[in-house]
């Protein structure tokens, strides 16, 4: 079974939280969620978390919606570009956990013993 990591990342690309999901679970499913009891300024997604349910839930959040509009919307929603530049950030953060061969190959078959190494290779990132 190939397994899907959500991650919720801070500004620096840290990780902050993690659900492991099946490989066909959606994105979208997990990121109420991933963002349940955190606060900031904006949160950066790309399109696959644009839905009206998230924006809301971000609005009460107070935080700015830094979310490209999915092709599909009729009326397109306008995004910062500037702040959104900085989503790379999490990609990062999957690149440098990448890094860890177990992690990359996904080499655990049980999700328990997948999720924690994902959290012990988290936290080596923060070390960094």
């Amino acid at each position: 079974m190939t397994t899907k990591i959500h991650m919720l990342a801070d500004a620096l690309g840290r990780p902050l939280r993690f659900i492991v999901t099946a490989g066909q679970t959606g994105d979208i499913t997990q990121a109420a969620t991933l963002l349940e009891g955190q606060s900031g300024k904006a949160v950066l997604a790309d399109k696959a978390y644009d839905s009206n349910a998230l924006r809301k839930r971000i609005d009460e959040m107070e935080a700015v919606v830094v979310i490209p509009s999915n092709r599909s919307r009729k009326i397109i929603i306008p995004h910062d570009a500037s702040l959104y530049k900085h989503r790379n950030r999490i990609e990062r953060c999957f690149s440098r956990l990448k890094h860890f061969r177990r992690f990359a190959t996904r080499y655990d078959r049980r999700k328990v013993h997948f999720t924690g190494f994902v959290h012990l290779a988290a936290a080596m990132i923060w070390l960094r």
